[in-house]
């Protein structure tokens, strides 16, 4: 049964809970956000329990989104150089909560690094994958490619080009609505669970897609999108702090 939703928590470029105490560290650098248009009942059924899809203006979206991970790290520690530091890929949803919690869901996430693919599947049962990536830069053109290794499917693909544009000084609401997601929605041991997050307001810029062959959005359960990404959006990045798990 879904759950009763409280009111949303508004859509805001800076996030509700700023001060809170890091159970982990990273950045998210060179970030491509690729968005398609989705029907809520297509994507309920892959949401975890006690969460709906999140819409605006009736509509929900799935998201590609490609990007460098760069020295993921534990509590107020360093992070760490190599093995916390490699091209990440992520298929993922939009949720809210019966707390009006709104967040992301993952249906996947491709990461080169097989040890925190491991640590990630076995420790917090997010669903990483291990992939060859890459990210190459050529003036202001950048190619994320990846291709699936393990658990599969094998053949699993994706290779984006996009062109960087100029700063978005004034983000639309569907711009924010895309980006500026404060927790995640998951189930661990079988029991809903929020993560929240925390970041500086996100630096957006327009960007050109020059090229989009990928096949992970239906290998993540998805019905294949339909013509080109209603959003395109580059990123520079922004330093992440992950708060401790929340439950309904």
């Amino acid at each position: 049964m879904p759950p009763t939703p409280l009111t949303p928590q508004p859509v805001t470029p800076d996030p509700p809970h700023p001060a809170m105490n890091p159970l982990m560290t990273q950045s998210w650098l060179d970030l491509a956000f690729l968005h398609w248009a989705a029907d809520p009942g297509d994507v309920a059924p892959l949401l975890p329990a006690g969460t709906v899809p999140d819409t605006l203006d009736g509509v929900t979206y799935v998201g590609l989104v490609a990007f460098r991970m760069h020295r993921v790290g534990w509590f107020r520690l360093p992070g760490i150089p190599y093995l916390g530091t490699f091209p990440e890929t992520n298929v993922r949803l939009y949720s809210r909560d019966a707390h009006g919690r709104r967040g992301v869901v993952f249906r996947s996430l491709d990461a080169s690094r097989l040890i925190p693919v491991a640590v990630a599947r076995a420790a917090f049962r997010l669903p990483y994958v291990w992939s060859r990536m890459g990210i190459r830069r050529e003036g202001d053109t950048l190619t994320y490619t990846s291709g699936r290794r393990l658990p599969g499917p094998r053949g699993a693909h994706s290779r984006i080009v996009l062109r960087t544009g100029g700063r978005i000084d004034a983000p639309s609401e569907l711009e924010h609505f895309l980006t500026a997601r404060w927790g995640m929605h998951s189930t661990f041991h079988g029991r809903p669970m929020y993560l929240p997050n925390a970041h500086p307001r996100w630096p957006l810029h327009r960007a050109q897609l020059l090229e989009c062959d990928e096949s992970l959005v239906v290998a993540a359960g998805l019905p294949a999108p339909v013509g080109e990404p209603l959003s395109v959006l580059y990123s520079p990045g922004v330093r992440v702090r992950f708060g401790r798990p929340a439950r309904p």
